[in-house]
């Protein structure tokens, strides 16, 4: 993979022109393990300069084409005069050839014919130009909501469009990091990851076969969350506000690749089943379809949950015995003239 040298500038050209809320922009400006301030000003050790042309903060407008337009950076990406950039893309990727006339979504327009610029079409003139695409949000990476049974839009993740196996010109992979919103510190630390990799600093970023950041999603919900001690223990709530397991109420926490019960939301703090929300595995492939209806047991966990309420039961017992047993200070703790430790004198000492 090339890498930069004398100086260099890593240009950041974020999309939100896919279907989407914005929430994953918005979750970004929450981020503190980097912030995104921290980033944009390369204020960590070993960063390049870094010009961020986020919607969600880009004060440039004026005229299309103009010196002081947003979009123009785009097309100087496009005319291959903004060198290197990251390719950040927020939002699902609508099918565009399954209608007869308008588009779904778009980004400014064509220069060359003053129509709109659909979100695809930039996407298959900048990602061959692109030194990565990263894909953010679950809308971006797999589809998320706007990709249900039943949409009229065909829509579909980055990598659905691209194809999974394609890669960057720099021999990249497409870059997913799931959550409907997206966690911030996971979205900020990837791209601080891809930031130190444009520049030699990194080696190739470590992605499972969904193409998510390994060191991030490597590990279920239930894996990290301090319910799960209640589960192997056969014990669930019943009820909103307790602290028990609460695959019963519908959490699929034990099957969902996400760190959210680690990590928490912002600052460590908060998160789905921390605050007593269940997971309804928002950073899956298969979300939303897979997971509903919402609020209802999971079909394996109610295999699961009976076998825990047995083995539970048992492990609950014989914990509790061991308890007993430890919840008292040693007999040889007490006054009086007998030393009853298990201290052998030495011969001939006096006492």
């Amino acid at each position: 993979m090339a890498t930069l040298t004398e100086d260099p500038v890593v240009h950041i050209l974020w999309i939100n022109a896919g279907l989407s809320c914005d929430g994953d922009s918005v979750a970004l400006t929450a981020a503190t393990q980097p912030s995104i301030e921290e980033i944009a000003l390369s204020a960590l050790p070993g960063l390049p300069k870094v010009a961020v042309h986020w919607p969600l903060i880009d004060y440039e407008c004026g005229p299309e084409t103009g010196a002081d337009t947003f979009i123009e950076w785009f097309h100087k990406a496009d005319r291959g005069e903004l060198e290197p950039f990251v390719l950040v893309v927020e939002g699902s990727i609508p099918n565009e050839a399954i209608k007869d006339e308008g588009y779904w979504c778009g980004f400014g327009n064509n220069p060359a014919t003053g129509q709109p610029m659909t979100t695809s079409e930039w996407l298959d003139r900048l990602a061959p130009k692109a030194l990565v695409v990263l894909a953010v949000g679950t809308c971006a990476t797999y589809g998320g909501i706007h990709a249900m049974a039943g949409n009229p839009t065909g829509a579909m993740g980055v990598p659905d469009y691209l194809g999974w196996e394609w890669t960057s010109k720099a021999g990249i992979p497409i870059v997913c990091v799931p959550g409907c919103p997206i966690q911030p510190d996971n979205l900020s630390e990837t791209i601080l990851y891809l930031l130190y990799q444009a520049t030699g600093q990194a080696p190739m970023i470590p992605l499972d076969e969904h193409l998510r950041p390994r060191w991030l999603f490597g590990a279920t919900v239930h894996e990290g969350c301090d319910r799960a001690g209640y589960y192997e223990q056969g014990q669930f709530a019943t009820e909103y506000g307790s602290p028990k397991c609460i695959v019963k109420l519908g959490c699929w926490g034990p099957v969902v690749k996400c760190n959210v019960p680690k990590r928490g939301w912002i600052n460590g703090i908060g998160g789905c089943p921390n605050v007593g929300g269940i997971c309804i595995g928002c950073t899956m492939p298969g979300f939303p379809d897979k997971f509903m209806p919402f609020m209802d047991e999971p079909p394996g966990a109610k295999v699961s949950s009976k076998v825990s309420n047995v083995s539970g039961g048992m492990v609950r017992f014989l914990r509790g015995f061991t308890a007993r047993t430890l919840d008292k200070e040693p007999h040889w703790r007490h006054t009086g003239p007998d030393l009853d430790t298990g201290y052998q004198r030495p011969k001939g000492s006096a006492r």
